[in-house]
């Protein structure tokens, strides 16, 4: 009998999508293994969870920038856990996500809303609303004179990074929380925080509120906080980027990249990247060829770069892919080298392995 011809599609058309399978098997991790086979959403958020894994094995600097309510829709413990287990080891968090922060260490709460619950009403018992979820405006204006209290206590003669003033932060609460947080588990981790958009964001108005007050004259050195991201990636070998919210998260890190002219290095750009967002984005960007435009996405990429992007609610895929993570991230974590900083006064040490 005559060998069939194969046609012309063949060497392409070589794995084909396995349905995903209704069984016994409890483990997260064990269904986003079945996920792999499938595609589109279900692949790329298996595909998050094994480029996490691909960066601890391969001793690589993960950053990880966050934007939007991930606080109040649940997420402090699931991203403390990460950090106090050192899945990660550099923050770019928006000032929305570190105020929600700090106000949930400080021991408040955020709580369920009902569409029965009026906008009208809601203002009028100074109540705010962020889709299904309510805050106590009261609550959050102690966070504000909370935050003013710390910076009574600093030294007025000198400027402060914000990352340095978001250590002091983290220091402050790890004193009073019950419960940790990202500043709380950063600070114990050692992991340094940085803030692009402070002035832009909630966390602004309690520092103004003690200016204000207190005729504090308080000033940061934002310069600072551009050459330590800048150190931070000339000194890396490899790097992964986790974005959780709006891709625009990332644009710090990006701009670490650009500034490596100032030193006269190359930027290497990043080996491993999973993004994480309800933004629109182009299939074709989604999950690109090794060609396609997918720095627009990503930030700058290294070339066969090793990319996941999830078109989800970070509230709906990271339970799910942390969930996994501390059932399959222990033997990744036995031998990995991680980069490790020193925090003395305004100067951030790095060492990289």
């Amino acid at each position: 009998m005559a060998a069939q011809k194969k046609s012309k599609a063949s060497k392409f058309l070589t794995v084909p999508t396995r349905p995903i399978p209704v069984d016994r098997d409890r483990s997260v991790a064990g269904l986003l293994e079945k996920m792999e086979g499938a595609g589109f959403g279900a692949r790329q958020l298996a595909e998050a969870h094994r480029v996490w894994l691909d960066m601890l094995d391969d001793n690589s600097t993960i950053y990880m920038c966050g934007s939007g309510n991930l606080i109040p829709s649940g997420m402090r413990r699931l991203l403390a856990y990460v950090i106090k287990n050192r899945f990660v080891d550099v923050l770019v968090m928006s000032g929305t996500v570190l105020f929600h922060d700090i106000h949930e260490i400080l021991g408040r709460n955020h709580y369920q809303a009902h569409p029965s619950m009026s906008d009208e009403e809601l203002e009028a018992s100074e109540v705010s609303r962020m889709g299904d979820l309510l805050a106590n405006q009261e609550e959050y204006r102690e966070a504000d004179e909370w935050v003013g209290s710390v910076i009574n206590q600093l030294d007025f003669s000198r400027p402060y990074s914000i990352r340095e003033f978001l250590h002091l932060l983290g220091r402050e609460l790890a004193e009073i929380a019950h419960e940790d947080g990202i500043l709380t588990a950063a600070f114990k981790s050692r992991v340094p925080v940085y803030c692009p958009d402070l002035l832009a964001s909630p966390l602004s108005i309690g520092i103004a509120r003690a200016r204000f007050e207190k005729k504090i004259q308080f000033n940061f050195d934002i310069t600072q906080d551009t050459m330590e991201m800048m150190h931070i990636s000339n000194r890396t070998r490899n790097s992964g980027i986790i974005t959780l919210g709006s891709i625009c998260s990332q644009n710090m890190v990006n701009m670490a990249e650009v500034s490596s002219y100032i030193t006269r290095t190359t930027p290497r750009g990043h080996k491993y990247a999973v993004s994480i967002t309800t933004d629109s984005v182009p299939l074709d960007t989604r999950t690109p060829s090794f060609g396609g435009n997918h720095t627009q996405t990503f930030g700058k990429l290294l070339k066969n770069a090793t990319t996941a992007y999830v078109p989800s609610d970070p509230s709906i895929a990271l339970p799910m892919i942390v969930t996994a993570l501390s059932q399959t991230a222990a033997k990744f974590m036995k031998g990995r080298k991680r980069p490790t900083f020193s925090f003395s006064g305004k100067d951030l040490g790095i060492e990289v392995p």
